[in-house]
């Protein structure tokens, strides 16, 4: 398989999972974006992951982690957000968002716990992690909610907020 970070853009791309289902052998660990359309509660950030084209990267062969939100999170936004950043003027900045929310490596909770730190994400933008309270923090306002959710390219962290570059 190629590798995914051969470029900055590359790289950028990782942070969607959208697109259409891949099959997956019985007894294969399913990779990222399988394991998000799976749960069932990341439809609005698979909406976006397609719309952005990067559904192939968290479909790639990783390791990356990604800060997922839930649907709920989503619903929390004034009225028009999602739509807004769907549409095609929204997509430089939908793009800069979903990288955000994605960094190479697999980084698991124990990494981040006791620890405040900067990740370098996806978007080519440092993301502050703040483990020293009882959650892990990210962006100064986002916990993890569920951690190490492991899949076949990388991992999956739930958190509850959306992270936005420069805040």
């Amino acid at each position: 398989m190629k590798k995914l970070f051969a470029s900055a853009a590359v790289a950028l791309a990782a942070l969607a999972f959208g697109a259409a289902p891949v099959a997956v052998a019985e007894d294969a660990q399913p990779n990222i974006y399988q394991t998000a359309q799976a749960a069932g509660s990341f439809n609005v950030l698979l909406a976006a992951v397609d719309a952005a084209g990067f559904d192939s990267i968290l479909q790639g062969e990783g390791p990356l982690t990604v800060f997922a939100p839930v649907d709920e999170v989503f619903a929390n936004l004034p009225e028009g957000t999602v739509e807004a950043l769907l549409a095609e003027e929204g997509m430089v900045t939908l793009k800069a968002i979903l990288g955000y929310h994605v960094v190479p490596g697999k980084i698991m909770a124990a990494d981040l716990v006791g620890q405040t730190m900067e990740l370098q994400t996806a978007a080519g933008i440092p993301l502050s992690v703040d483990g020293t309270g009882e959650a892990v923090i990210l962006g100064g306002a986002a916990p993890v909610v569920s951690a190490d959710i492991e899949t076949a390219n990388g991992v999956i962290h739930v958190i509850a907020g959306i992270l936005l570059p420069g805040q």
